[in-house]
């Protein structure tokens, strides 16, 4: 049985784990001081005493020196394999294997199992297995007042450790197969609810779009006409108006991208009859980027080697023309888009000469989030409120797309867009 690591995030609570140990050392102080005082068991209890004192020392460092209300893979590893090894010099002292309390050696390892990674469980489990072995053959005996040695047959000596193994390793197998499920339910969880709440998010940015589509409505109006009657005024004038030509056109085009917001209609465009391959996208989106645009525009075709088709979608197209604005806005002089196709991936990458995505928001992974803040306020009309790459990336990455931000190693931003081809044939 294979297990295959479900998430890349290991942790459990601190202060429940913090508890849980305070509880144990408790309960062994009184113990020992019982067995000792009370019942009158002759056995080395200072050095286990001073070993629960320690232990208690590490749980305040614990408490006061790492920050994190959760522990991470690490730290848990650090001090789970410490608890194992507390727990080996308390029973070396009292008895070794015969302690009757030594089933509780397992009890890190099984705990590592549901909330660590496999490696970390692994390593817990093994260091478990040599303490076992190890208090088979070497402890102090534990003799109680009325007899002087406590002698235990060999073949039930050895057949306690066996038997603690084989129940360690049904504990952490369980543990590993229960832990592993239950965080790939997790991770289901949260990417439905992430995914809901970007719905949600684009439900309410459609309403906001409605009301701006309605309130431009006027003033674009206004620019139309007035555009038409500079065009009668200066009309024998070819430079200003060829210029009032491309208003005129562009204000025709945001009257009838306002009135697809206000009135929804069932767009009928043969753009979005056939299926066509994601180079045929890119043409397009350019294209329509040239007509205003003084930037240099380059698609790299050098690497599109397998050309897979699927049907016209317009998320694809408004997912693919918000990066490529962006780019286009933010550059300098040059917008490079780079397509990248095998027999397994399909791959675009766009590159800009611009200043590149703010450093803050590339270590925090945050871009993609509506209305997102930077450390650089002062400049934060260069980078906008991150609705347009929001709205980009959640409309590609409903359609099976992955996406990562970066900086180029030379200058400007970099946005890696890739599809598994299978899934990319089904859009």
């Amino acid at each position: 049985m294979k297990f295959r690591e479900t998430s890349i995030s290991y942790t459990f609570n601190k202060s429940t784990y913090i508890n849980l140990r305070w509880i144990a050392y408790i309960g062994q102080i009184i113990t020992i001081l019982l067995v000792e005082f009370f019942f009158k068991f002759n056995f080395h209890y200072l050095p286990c005493i001073f070993i629960v004192f320690f232990s208690a020392l590490t749980n305040l460092y614990l408490f006061f020196q790492i920050k994190e209300n959760q522990l991470n893979n690490f730290y848990s590893t650090i001090f789970l394999t410490y608890d194992i090894f507390q727990l080996l010099i308390l029973f070396y002292f009292t008895g070794g294997i015969t302690n009757p309390f030594i089933f509780l050696i397992i009890i890190p390892a099984v705990f590592s199992s549901q909330h660590l990674s496999i490696k970390s469980s692994i390593v817990l489990v093994f260091f478990t297995i040599l303490s076992l072995v190890f208090l088979t053959f070497f402890y102090f005996d534990l003799p109680s007042p009325d007899v002087l040695h406590f002698h235990t047959p060999k073949y039930y000596l050895y057949s306690i450790p066996i038997a603690i193994i084989i129940g360690l390793v049904f504990l952490v197998y369980f543990g590993l197969k229960f832990g592993s499920e239950n965080r790939t339910r997790e991770d289901a969880y949260n990417k439905l609810q992430e995914m809901m709440a970007k719905e949600n998010e684009l439900v309410s940015l459609g309403g906001q779009a409605a009301a701006a589509a309605h309130s431009l409505g006027t003033p674009l109006s206004t620019i139309l006409l007035t555009s038409k009657e500079l065009k009668k005024e200066f009309g024998e004038n070819k430079k200003i108006s060829s210029d009032l030509d491309l208003l005129i056109s562009q204000s025709n085009r945001c009257s009838e991208i306002i009135k697809k917001l206000t009135l929804n209609p069932v767009i009928e465009d043969k753009f979005f009859d056939n299926e066509i391959s994601v180079d045929i996208y890119i043409k397009e989106i350019v294209r329509s980027y040239k007509e205003i645009s003084n930037k240099k525009f380059i698609i790299n075709l050098e690497e599109f080697k397998k050309k897979i088709k699927s049907k016209k979608s317009q998320e694809l197209v408004y997912g693919l023309r918000n990066f490529i604005g962006n780019a286009n806005k933010f550059s300098k002089n040059t917008v490079e888009i780079i397509l990248i196709a095998n027999d397994k991936e399909t791959e675009i990458i766009i590159l800009d000469d611009g200043p590149g995505f703010p450093k803050d928001l590339i270590d925090k992974s945050i871009l993609g989030e509506p209305y997102i803040r930077t450390k650089d306020q002062k400049n934060i009309s260069k980078y906008g409120l991150g609705l347009g790459t929001f709205i980009g990336k959640t409309l590609l990455e409903k359609n099976f797309a992955k996406i990562v931000f970066k900086n180029s190693e030379g200058i400007g931003a970099k946005v890696e867009i890739k599809w598994n081809n299978k899934d990319l044939a089904k859009i």
